[in-house]
C-alpha cells in the first residue's frame, strides 16, 4: 500500500536492491540439489535389445533422481542435451508434491511400494503457485543437468509461450547470460483458427552453451532452393571449370576501414579502378596503397591476397554503367570487380543456420509416429532433433541426452544420425512411467505408459533401421569384388534401467537425538545391509555407478582364486560379490595391480583378522606410490 502511495523510502530503504530472479521455494531447491540421492538403477534385460554390447541408455525413473545418479559416472562428458519439459500450460503432469520424499513419491507413483498418500500431479493455474511450481520443478533438474555438460556442450530447451520469458531467466542464473546463443522460433503449424487474438503458430526452442568459448561456429547444410536461386553461374574455362559459382563484389559499402585495403587494380582495359574516397594513392600504379580516411572505401582484401586470388581463377571484372568504384581522377568507372564463392566449396563449409525454423512442423513427427504405429499426442519431429545434432557438430562416440524423453524423438533422431554419418552417437533417454489416460488411444493400444511408448519406439525404429543396413549388406554382396561398399559398424540396441531403492540399506540419520532402543534397531538392521531381492547384476551396476563407471562400461566376469571376480575396464576396477573371501584372493587381486577393488563387507563372514590383514596388505603395496597410483580398497 505503501508503494501504491509513493512513499518508497519507507518500503524500500532498509532492502538491498539487486537484480536477479528469486521466488517462493528456491531455497528450497538448492537444499534438494545438494541432498544424495538414496536410489539406484536396476538393469531391465527383458526390455532391452543387446543389452551386453550396446551403449546406449533408456533409464525409467524420476528424472532428478536419475539425474543426480549421473553426476558422478557422466560428469562433463555429453556433448549435448535437448529436453522438452512440461510448457506449464495448466494441464501438464509436473512433479512430486513434497521435495523432500522425491524418491518415496516415485516409487509410490510407479507402483514400486504400496502408499496411495503420496502422488504426482498436475499444475493448474488457479492453485496460486503456479509458476512458482514449474520453477521449482526446472530449475534443480537444470542446475544438475549443466555439471553434465562437457565445455563445449550445449543444450537445447523446447518451450511454450507461457513460460519463456521464466525459463530464459532461469537458464541465464545456472548457465550465464553470456552463454545464450538464440532463441529460435519453430514454426508448430500454418493457419488454423485456434485462439481468441492471435492464433498460435511457433513454439522456442533455447540454445545455451556450456562455454561458448569452446564452442565452435554452428553450420548446416545449403538448401536446394538457396542454390536454385543463388549459385546461378557457372564456370567456363580453367581448372573449375563446369563448377557453380556466385559473385560478390570485392568493394562493399558496409566493410570496416583498415590498412593496407585501399589500393589500385587494373581492369582488363588498362584502366586503373579504386572504391569511392578522398583519398587516393600517390603513383597512378596498381597495388600501390595508401592509408585510408574514415570516409575511403576499402577493398575487402589485401592486395597481397587479391593477387593470390587473381592467380587462382577466383575474381573475374564485368562491365556496368552502374559501378561505383572510380578512377584515379575520380571519374566513375565502367568496371565492377567481383570475386567468386563456388558452390562446392559452400557445401563443404555449410552455412549459418538461421533461427526460424520452419521446416519442423509438428504434423511432421504426428506421420512419423504413425508410420511406426504408435499413437501419441504432440510428439516433437525427430528431425528437429537431428538437425540440432547437426549443427551442433556431433561426431563419433559423443553423447546426447534428453531427460524428458517424452516418445523418444531424440533416441531415435540419434539412430538415424549414426547411419547418416556413418558413426556411432550414443543416447541417453530418461522418462518417468508416466501412465496414459484409460480412455486414451496409447492406452488402448496397449501403452500403459509414457515410458513404455519410448521404448517400444526406439525398438521399432532399431528394427527398421537394422532392415535398412541388412538390404545395403546384401546389395553389396552383389557388387564386383574390391568395389563393395563398406557398411559401418553401427549401435542398434539400447540397456534399459529403472530406478529404485538402493541394494544397501541406507543409515537413517535424521534423529541424532533418536532413544538408543532405535539406535539398536538401526544397528540390528543393518548387520545384513544388503537388500535380499537384489540380484548380483543390480549390486554390480550400482557399485559402478557409486565408483564413477559409465552404464555401458564393458565388463568381464574373470575367476580368481576360485571366486568370481567383475572387471571393468581392464582391471580398472575389480568387484567380488562372493558371500566368502579368501586370502588367496586378496593376494590374486594385489597382483593384478587395479585402481580400485570393491568386495561385500559380509564376503569376511565376520573374519576381523582377515579383513584386517587385507587393509594391511592394500597398505603396504600402496607405501611410496604416488597418490594417483594408489590402489583403493573397500567394502560395502
Amino acid at each position: 500500500l505503501k508503494a501504491e502511495l509513493g512513499t518508497f523510502s519507507e518500503v524500500f530503504e532498509a532492502r538491498r536492491e539487486r537484480y536477479g530472479m528469486d521466488w517462493p521455494g528456491k531455497k528450497d531447491c538448492m537444499k534438494l540439489i545438494q541432498q544424495p540421492s538414496l536410489a539406484t538403477l536396476k538393469p531391465c534385460r527383458e526390455e532391452s535389445v543387446d543389452f551386453d554390447a550396446t551403449e546406449n541408455l533408456f533409464i525409467e525413473g524420476d528424472n532428478l533422481e536419475v539425474l543426480k545418479l549421473l553426476q558422478k559416472s557422466y560428469y562433463g562428458k555429453i556433448k549435448m542435451i535437448y529436453i522438452d519439459p512440461p510448457y506449464n500450460t495448466g494441464k501438464e503432469f509436473i512433479y512430486p508434491d513434497k521435495y523432500s520424499e522425491t524418491l518415496e513419491t516415485y516409487l509410490a507413483y510407479a507402483g514400486l511400494v504400496d502408499d496411495e498418500g503420496k502422488k504426482f500431479s498436475t499444475n493448474r493455474p488457479n492453485e496460486g503457485r503456479f509458476h512458482t511450481r514449474w520453477l521449482n520443478m526446472m530449475y534443480p533438474r537444470l542446475y544438475l543437468a549443466q555439471n553434465l555438460l562437457r565445455e563445449d556442450g550445449v543444450i537445447y530447451i523446447s518451450i511454450g509461450q507461457d513460460e519463456v520469458y521464466n525459463l530464459t531467466t532461469l537458464c541465464n542464473e545456472i548457465f550465464g547470460e553470456e552463454n545464450l546463443l538464440t532463441i529460435c522460433s519453430r514454426v508448430v503449424k500454418t493457419g488454423g483458427q485456434k485462439g481468441i487474438h492471435f492464433s498460435p503458430s511457433v513454439d522456442y526452442i533455447l540454445c545455451y552453451a556450456k562455454n561458448i568459448k569452446s564452442l565452435s561456429s554452428f553450420r548446416e547444410e545449403i538448401s536446394q532452393n538457396v542454390i536454385d536461386k543463388v549459385y546461378t553461374k557457372i564456370e567456363e574455362e580453367g581448372p573449375r571449370k563446369g563448377e557453380r559459382y556466385r559473385s560478390m563484389g570485392l568493394y562493399q559499402a558496409m566493410l570496416d576501414v583498415r590498412a593496407n585495403q585501399r589500393y589500385y587494380i587494373e581492369c582488363p582495359d588498362g584502366t586503373l579502378v579504386i572504391p569511392p574516397g578522398i583519398t587516393f594513392p600517390r603513383v597512378e600504379k596498381e597495388g600501390e596503397q595508401i592509408e585510408p580516411d574514415d570516409v575511403d572505401g576499402v577493398w575487402r582484401w589485401t592486395y597481397n591476397r587479391y593477387m593470390k586470388e587473381k592467380t587462382e581463377g577466383n575474381v573475374e571484372f564485368i562491365k556496368s554503367n552502374q559501378s561505383s568504384l572510380i578512377h584515379p581522377d575520380g571519374s566513375k568507372a565502367s568496371w565492377n570487380v567481383y570475386y567468386k564463392i563456388w558452390l562446392k566449396d559452400r557445401i563443404e563449409d555449410g552455412q549459418l543456420p538461421g533461427n526460424i525454423l520452419t521446416k519442423f512442423e509438428s504434423r511432421h513427427a504426428s506421420a512419423e509416429l504413425k508410420d511406426l504405429d504408435i499413437p501419441f499426442d504432440f510428439p516433437k519431429p525427430s528431425a528437429l532433433v537431428k538437425f540440432l545434432m547437426s549443427i551442433t557438430g556431433i561426431s563419433k562416440d559423443d553423447i546426447v541426452l534428453d531427460f524428458f524423453a517424452g516418445s523418444c524423438p531424440l533416441s531415435h533422431a540419434a539412430i538415424e544420425y549414426s547411419i547418416d554419418n556413418e558413426q556411432l552417437t550414443h543416447f541417453i533417454c530418461v522418462q518417468l512411467p508416466e501412465k496414459t489416460a484409460e480412455d486414451s488411444e496409447e492406452y488402448k493400444s496397449g501403452y500403459k505408459t509414457i515410458s513404455d511408448i519410448g521404448k517400444e519406439r526406439t525398438r521399432r525404429v532399431i528394427k527398421k533401421m537394422g532392415e535398412v543396413l541388412s538390404a545395403e549388406k546384401k546389395k553389396c554382396r552383389n557388387q564386383l569384388p574390391g568395389m563393395e561398399k563398406e557398411i559401418p559398424v553401427l549401435d542398434l540396441g539400447f540397456k534399459v534401467f529403472k530406478l529404485d531403492r538402493s541394494n544397501f540399506k541406507i543409515w537413517d540419520g535424521s534423529r541424532p537425538d533418536a532413544p538408543e532402543e532405535e539406535l539398536i534397531r538401526q544397528l540390528s538392521l543393518h548387520i545384513d545391509h544388503i537388500d535380499p531381492h537384489a540380484t548380483q547384476e543390480d549390486i554390480l551396476f550400482e557399485l559402478l555407478l557409486k565408483a564413477g563407471f559409465t552404464l555401458t562400461e564393458k565388463v568381464q566376469k574373470l575367476e580368481m582364486a576360485g571366486k568370481t571376480v567383475y572387471s571393468a575396464a581392464e582391471n580398472v576396477l575389480l568387484i567380488c560379490l562372493e558371500d566368502k573371501i579368501t586370502r588367496e584372493l586378496i593376494d590374486a587381486v594385489v597382483a593384478a595391480e587395479p585402481r580400485q577393488f570393491l568386495c561385500l563387507d559380509k564376503g569376511f563372514q565376520g573374519n576381523d583378522q582377515l579383513k584386517a590383514n587385507a587393509v594391511q596388505t592394500f597398505n603396504a603395496l600402496n607405501q611410496g606410490r604416488d597418490k594417483t597410483e594408489q590402489i583403493v580398497f573397500r567394502t560395502v
